[in-house]
This record gives C-alpha cells, structure tokens and sequence, in this order.
C-alpha cells in the first residue's frame, strides 16, 4: 500500500451562518485503505463528505484529488474523476429492478443519459458494467427484481452496487450499515472487505465492531475538528478518544 496520499484536504472550513460545522480539516486518504470517520452526531462528519464529493463548496481551504483542486467543480465532474460517494439514506430507483438500477448508474458515467443509448456498442459496455457489480455485490440472482421487492439489507448493497457502476477510485461511505440487523452488517463488512483490492474507502459508519474490523486508519472528529488521525490500533487505545467518543458512544449503546 504506497503512502502517497490520492487525497488531501488543507484547512478545510465549512460555515452555515455562525456555525462552523468543519473546521479548518486537516484530511488525507492513501490509495488502497479503508479510511474510517468517526465521531459523535454533529461532529461534522457527513459535512466532510459532502465536500470531499462536491455537494457543497467550501468557504475556505483545498481538496485536492490526484493533486488537483476539486472545489468549485460540480458534484458530476467530481464523479467522472473517481469519485463515487453513497448516501445515508437509501438512493435508489424502486420501481427499477436491480440490472436497470445499475444500468442508470453507469450510463450517466459513460457520457450522456439518453442519447448515447442508441450507441449498441456503448448499450453493451453499460450492460457489461451492470451485471460486474452486481457479481461484485452478490446480487446477480437478484439482477431482474425490483428495488421496492428486496431486503433493506440489499437495497444497501445495490445502491453501493450503483456507486460501483460509475467506476470510481475512491469511495465515500457515509453510514452504509444504518439500519441493519447484525446478519446484513455483517454481509455489507465482507462485501467491503472484498472491495479493497480494487478501491479506496471513506467511511461514516457508527458500527464499531464493523469499524475496527475493516479500517486502515481512523480520523476522529469532534464540534467540526479533527481530534486525533492515525492507524486504527492507535485509536482503539487513544485515552483522548475514549474520553471524549468512545466512552460516551458505548454509553449511549447501553442506555
């Protein structure tokens, strides 16, 4: 795994009125990690993922991705780049079946929406692309069966399919696990656990058990700032850590 950064924020500030939801972020991502983010509601993690994807601007400080500012382009320029990004709540198509879910996905990736699906060769590349990912997440079985019919547990996995079928390089995860029982945790875990010789990871995700087991590194982020970055075993025993987050997420686990 090199330890040349494919991502790299400097200073990265987001203000709403008077609030600072991140303040002045110090972020990098190496290529091949998972790279996990945590911390408590409201620390200014999902904030982070938005303008590492481009959903919102920053009001001060870089991304850069490759070494190349990405403020200021639009959330699909930012895509065509490498990077593909899921949301907590589940983004998908319900009406569509799994394949066309897919298919979407990776048509708007491979230039044009409509008008490039009268291109036979390129009709044929983005169904090649769908049935990939579907193979990559487990759900080729379910490749003709509407999104509205499938486990919550599935519905989660086709929409990382989704994110898969734009080809990306980097991923952000924010919280795929929401929701799950402790069987579909589980099966998204070993699905990410097989994505990393292929992808890099960003990743919110509040299941600690999942976040110790599939992270490279961990940044901890507190009121918008970075508490402390480093390799997940230095987190799991970080006092400053376990004061201010980990002790109080297993209390609220407990309560």
């Amino acid at each position: 795994m090199s330890d040349e950064p494919i991502l790299v924020t400097h200073g990265l500030t987001r203000r709403f009125g008077g609030l600072v939801a991140v303040n002045g972020v110090d972020f990098d991502v190496r290529p091949g990690e998972i790279h996990a983010i945590l911390g408590p509601n409201g620390a200014g993690k999902s904030t982070l993922i938005n303008l590492l994807s481009g959903e919102i601007p920053p009001s001060e400080g870089e991304v850069l991705f490759h070494g190349k500012p990405i403020q200021g382009k639009s959330v699909r320029q930012i895509a065509h780049m490498g990077i593909g990004r899921s949301h907590q709540k589940t983004n998908i198509f319900p009406r569509l079946n799994c394949l066309q879910n897919c298919e979407l996905a990776a048509r708007i990736h491979m230039g044009g929406v409509f008008g490039s699906w009268r291109s036979r060769q390129r009709a044929r590349a983005v169904s090649e692309r769908a049935l990939e990912v579907l193979e990559t997440c487990h759900l080729i079985h379910r490749a003709h069966t509407p999104a509205a019919d499938m486990s919550y547990g599935e519905q989660r996995q086709l929409q990382i399919a989704m994110v898969l079928a734009t080809a990306p390089s980097l991923m952000l995860l924010d919280e795929p696990m929401a929701g799950m029982g402790r069987d579909e945790t589980v099966q998204v875990t070993e699905l990410l656990e097989s994505l990393t010789d292929r992808y890099t990871l960003v990743l919110i995700e509040h299941d600690m058990d999942s976040v110790f087991r599939l992270a490279d590194r961990i940044t901890v982020m507190v009121d918008g700032c970075v508490l402390e970055s480093g390799p997940t075993e230095q987190i799991r025993a970080s006092e400053k850590v376990r004061d201010v987050y980990l002790g109080r997420h297993h209390e609220e686990a407990s309560a």
